[in-house]
């Protein structure tokens, strides 16, 4: 039996457009032989829905939506993710339609993901259809993972699915995959989505395992993909995907690029502008924009103080040409000086400190904010993880934005992916930025490393605290420093307060700030 596979982009909310999407691939399907044609978790109304699976409207919305789709399905049948309304609430379920009509709904049973915690129900759970004598064990997302409680008799488990992309859960959803098929001696099709959702993107690689553990189809990464697979025909196994340390990091490249794609396109947005420092966050971010916008929607504008070095302008504009993108130059002295001296009767003759660094970059945030409010421009935040985690920024300076697209990478991480970029993308980056100390250039000679150790450490420190969710004394017994362990916790936790109010981050980690890490605004937990 031929089985095609649809792993197809969808919108939020955007019923009739995915419903369309939805038909234009059944009509191809058929064309092409299919007998059964599977779409992604959720391909009705896109993911995540959040409070949209509240409302009875928006559910009735799908119900149509899922009824029109059906009427294509008099020659072949279709598995198609859509929430649906119950008595018992909303459940996320895989709606299989054969002969015009709905024939069958299968509930999601095991709901783990935060983002449906509390908009969805649980339901029954996994179902057998048949289809010309081959026998299907239908299974909604995270139902996947109870193989051992589907009768042996299915030929096939089909996961309709929708999991994002987070760094190393690749790797450790197809070997957790293979274990599965392995153990349980089952063939198992999977079908995921693709596409950027607000801050989550998911990844594609839809695919088929047969009972042996072998990898017999896997679809494109981060792009929509269709293809036909056939239970009869002979398949050779293929290579296991995600193996290399530079795979990775170009995975967060492709993840990177089309999440920030897909939050403007999908937004109704064209046109991104960066503050361009001449540093590495945002030499990257500019990256990115340009590979996920083009370079003609891309604007950097450069805001020299008396403390910028004329290295970083020329830094910046290098960069700015040799991605090919408008710039700026815009000196903040003035507007520097005359606030100043605005304050003077407040702050009388204080020493420069901290205020006189943060006022400089809020200026810069005025003046990013005017032209995306004149010129319609959406500003891109050029924030890391590891300077959000101990709060190595200014509130309402640097850490605004409409959108930020490398807040979850660790500035080690963000050195990676320059590194990437200019392997593959012929250099845009220049050298001596990738080379320089790392310094936000607020005050005479200042350095990172004035107040932090170098960022190896840091992040390394951060990656156990968070990811791995280590105490201090378990970081300390595994070699590091207790002082330098104890400054960083303190700055983490004293920094909470910023990280409520920084820009949607979009998420690349297993463990994202506001999401999977989320400590209260008021905490005296010594972690």
């Amino acid at each position: 039996m031929k089985i095609a596979l649809a792993q197809l982009n969808y919108t939020i909310g955007d019923i009739d457009a995915n419903a369309n999407r939805i038909i234009e691939s059944i009509r191809q399907a058929e064309k092409q032989g299919a007998k059964l044609v599977v779409f992604a978790e959720y391909a009705v109304s896109g993911t995540p829905a959040y409070d949209l699976l509240r409302k009875t409207t928006f559910l009735t919305l799908c119900e149509e939506a899922l009824e029109r789709i059906a009427a294509e399905c008099r020659n072949i049948t279709a598995i198609v993710g859509s929430p649906m309304l119950t008595e018992r609430g909303a459940v996320s379920a895989a709606v299989v339609m054969r002969k015009g009509q709905i024939d069958q709904v299968i509930e999601k049973q095991n709901i783990t993901a935060r983002r449906e915690m509390g908009f969805i129900v649980a339901g029954a759970g996994y179902q057998i259809i048949d289809i010309d004598g081959c026998s299907l064990a239908v299974v909604v997302g995270d139902d996947l993972s109870q193989l051992q409680d589907i009768p042996q008799q299915a030929d096939y488990v089909i996961s309709v699915n929708a999991r994002r992309y987070g760094k190393g859960l690749l790797t450790y959803r197809y070997e957790t995959i293979r274990r599965l098929t392995y153990t349980e001696c089952r063939n198992v099709i999977i079908v995921n989505q693709v596409g950027g959702s607000g801050d989550l993107v998911y990844d594609g690689m839809s695919g088929v395992m047969n009972r042996d553990g072998k990898l017999e189809l896997l679809m494109k990464d981060f792009e929509e993909d269709f293809q036909i697979y056939d239970t009869l025909a002979e398949h050779d196994a293929q290579d296991s995907p995600f193996t290399s340390y530079n795979h990775r990091t170009r995975m967060v490249y492709r993840a990177a690029c089309l999440g920030l794609r897909d939050y403007f396109h999908k937004n109704g947005y064209t046109k991104a502008c960066i503050g361009l420092s001449g540093g590495i966050d945002s030499s990257v971010v500019a990256c990115l924009a340009v590979g996920a916008l083009g370079k003609e929607n891309v604007k950097g504008l450069m805001m020299p103080s008396q403390f910028s070095s004329d290295n970083s302008v020329e830094d910046a504009k290098m960069l700015a040409e040799n991605l090919g993108i408008a710039y700026s130059v815009l000196p903040i002295k003035a507007a520097y000086d005359s606030i100043v001296d605005t304050l003077k009767p407040v702050t009388g003759g204080t020493e420069f400190d901290a205020t006189e660094e943060n006022i400089q970059s809020r200026i810069r945030t005025v003046l990013l904010m005017a032209l995306q409010n004149k010129e319609g421009y959406v500003l891109l935040n050029s924030s890391n993880k590891s300077e959000n985690a101990v709060g190595w920024c200014t509130l309402y300076g640097d850490t605004a934005g409409a959108f930020s697209v490398t807040g979850d990478l660790y500035k080690s991480e963000i050195y990676d992916l320059a590194r990437y970029i200019n392997l593959n993308f012929n250099n845009p980056i220049p050298e001596v930025i990738l080379k320089k100390e790392p310094t936000s250039e607020l005050h005479p000679n200042q350095k990172d490393s004035d107040i932090l150790p170098p960022y190896e450490v840091v992040d390394a420190i951060l990656y156990r605290m968070i990811e791995k969710g280590e105490h201090r004394e378990e970081i300390i017994n595994a070699g590091f420093d207790s002082e330098v362990v104890e400054k960083i916790h303190t700055m983490v936790m004293r920094n909470v307060k910023k990280r409520y109010q920084y820009p949607p981050v979009l998420r690349l980690s297993t463990c994202s700030f506001r999401h999977e890490c989320l400590f209260p605004l008021v905490n005296k937990y010594g972690y």
